[in-house]
């Protein structure tokens, strides 16, 4: 992919003082026009390239610029490979490991050396979730509509969106596009999606500024919840809401207090803790909470 040979390219300038385009062009595989573009499009982007033609001639990063400022210092250059390896644990392939090899072949340790950082953006889906992935980098990239089948709370229902950017977030993937249906722009999560489809219908791209993906802006809040947990809750209270959640009683259990999003979200976490939680507030789904458990115990008492 071109973003990763761009990279690359960088990469070999920053170790050596001079590369030719055939070298270039045999390491990543591609036509001497294609790295031509390539060096273009770094030029274009602020890196001072220059090249020079005949016996000794090649393409290189000014020098002045190099001493006078540290364009990618070995720390940095490590937080870029740990990024670029965590995609291949996405998306089911080994692209980016073979592009680091080839990078790293005959280079001095700016490219290799220990590496501290390690990212795994994989899911238990993996295996659904990597071709849903690499079919919407592909529509967004040749701007094509998609469609599919969506499951949400209300029901499942068919989208044709117009796709914009993918995001990691909240540990998952979403599809931030321009929905038909709703005429605006929604966040769809890939694990949802099924049946998904690159159409032949090519969109004009419309202004799409990055989606505010702040906790506030998606999940509003508005549920006032006070609980009392059991002690043994407090790891899951610390790592899903931090230590500010709660305080210590004097008889040693938790009092959590929160702003939660969803009515049938907080009951359904509620459950998950069984009789090691009493919600206090608010009353009506205290109320709630209470004919629920009925419910289930008559199930039970039934057989049925």
């Amino acid at each position: 992919m071109k973003i990763d040979r761009l990279i690359g390219i960088l990469s070999i300038l920053l170790q050596k003082d001079t590369v030719t385009a055939p070298d270039l062009a045999e390491k990543f595989e591609v036509s001497r026009r294609t790295i031509n573009r390539d060096i273009e499009d770094l030029c274009k982007a602020g890196i001072p390239i220059v090249t020079r033609q005949g016996a000794g001639g090649g393409i290189s990063i000014m020098d002045n610029y190099k001493i006078d400022r540290t364009l990618v210092n070995h720390a940095e250059m490590q937080d870029i490979l740990a990024g670029l390896r965590s995609l291949d644990s996405v998306n089911g392939t080994n692209r980016y490991g073979q592009l680091m090899e080839k990078l790293s072949v005959g280079s001095s340790d700016f490219l290799v050396g220990n590496q501290s950082v390690l990212i795994d953006l994989s899911s238990w889906y993996k295996e659904s979730l990597a071709p849903k992935i690499e079919l919407i980098r592909a529509a967004i990239d040749v701007k094509k509509e998609l469609l599919f089948t969506y499951y949400s709370p209300s029901g499942e229902s068919v989208r044709r969106i117009e796709p914009y950017y993918l995001i990691f977030r909240w540990s998952s993937w979403y599809v931030w596009g321009f929905c038909k249906m709703r005429e605006d722009f929604r966040l769809f999560k890939l694990n949802r999606m099924e049946d998904v489809r690159v159409s032949e219908e090519v969109f004009v791209k419309r202004k799409a500024d990055v989606p505010d993906l702040n906790d506030e802006g998606i999940f509003p809040g508005g549920i006032k919840v006070k609980a009392l947990f059991e002690p043994e809750c407090k790891w899951r209270l610390v790592e899903e809401f931090g230590t500010e959640c709660f305080r210590e009683t004097e008889n040693g259990k938790l009092l959590f207090q929160a702003d939660y999003t969803n009515r049938e979200n907080l009951i359904t976490w509620l459950m998950t803790f069984r009789e090691k939680v009493e919600l206090l507030e608010p009353e009506e789904i205290r109320a709630e909470l209470i004919a629920c458990f009925e419910r289930i115990r008559r199930k039970y008492d039934s057989g049925s």
